[in-house]
């Protein structure tokens, strides 16, 4: 290396400039400064964070992305040991690693009525989706769901976006009381819906594609499947989709609804997970 050239630690790193907790504390949003990510980012896109040379390589969603400011913001459940490191990181703390971004950007175009469907923290996943369907001048309805109304987060934000918006707790602690897929059904009787966006647990994905399909609705879901590299070399993050092999780093995250192979994808996603009946996965909570 060149002596006459020299650099703080800190520039090869990600600051943390603004850091919320939702949900109970245990949403946490953050803004990083990433310029040259921010400066191609487009909505369904994801990046790789590690905390420190310690931590994991954990893949997380891009809610959005502000190219100006040079800033993009990550939003993550704290789930087990990785995400819980996250969390340790304050305002003005870094990030070592930040690679992205990666996977296919959504495709995005005028096609009429569009429902965008989020459950849990696939709120945060859904939401720069909906703003650019809605930019492209399509009339937008939302419905966001969690298990209660203190688990719901940006419902402001997809209100923003959104020419209706329609919130579902599970215990009816705050607007629908039910499931995502209740008001799914009754805005599918009523109106002819030419796209259907959906993202949050794998079980609210499946049975979304299984309504939508009996309408002939096209679908498209974000799939979080285990990921190592994110560019397709290792083939963790592999998934069946109309029966052929996909690795969602590379050819998704977002694919067919109605191709997905749901079950095996909730097999993988379970397969690191010491009890069964008290993970996240299962439960929906992880993105």
């Amino acid at each position: 290396m060149n002596k006459n050239v020299s650099f703080k630690k800190e520039s090869l790193m990600f600051k943390i400039v603004a850091r919320k907790e939702m949900a109970e504390g245990t949403v946490i949003l953050n803004e990083i400064e990433a310029p040259l990510i921010a400066k191609k980012a487009l909505p369904g896109q994801f990046v790789i964070l590690k905390a420190n040379e310690d931590g994991e390589r954990i893949p997380l969603t891009i809610a959005n992305a502000d190219s100006e400011k040079g800033l993009i913001t990550v939003i993550y459940m704290v789930v087990g040991k990785s995400t819980a490191l996250f969390k340790t990181l304050k305002e003005g703390d870094y990030y070592q690693d930040v690679i992205g971004p990666l996977g296919k950007a959504t495709h995005l175009e005028k096609v009429g009525k569009v429902v965008c469907v989020g459950g849990g923290t696939g709120v945060a996943v859904l939401y720069p989706i909906t703003k650019g369907l809605k930019e492209k001048g399509n009339n937008v309805t939302s419905i966001i769901g969690a298990r209660n109304k203190n688990l719901l987060i940006l419902e402001d934000y997809m209100k923003a976006v959104s020419d209706d918006l329609h919130v579902c707790t599970d215990d009816g602690s705050y607007g629908h009381h039910g499931f995502v897929t209740d008001v799914l059904k009754q805005i599918l009787d009523k109106e002819q819906i030419s796209l259907c966006v959906a993202i949050g647990p794998v079980p609210m994905m499946k049975f979304v594609s299984k309504i939508t399909e009996e309408y002939g609705v096209k679908t498209i879901v974000s799939l979080n499947p285990i990921m190592i590299d994110g560019t397709g070399m290792c083939g963790g993050c592999r998934v069946t989709v109309g029966g052929e092999t996909k690795f969602a780093c590379v050819d998704g995250p977002e694919f067919d609804g109605h191709k997905v192979n749901y079950d095996e994808l909730t097999n993988r996603l379970t397969a690191y997970c010491e009890e069964e009946q008290e993970c996240a996965c299962k439960r929906g909570d992880s993105l």
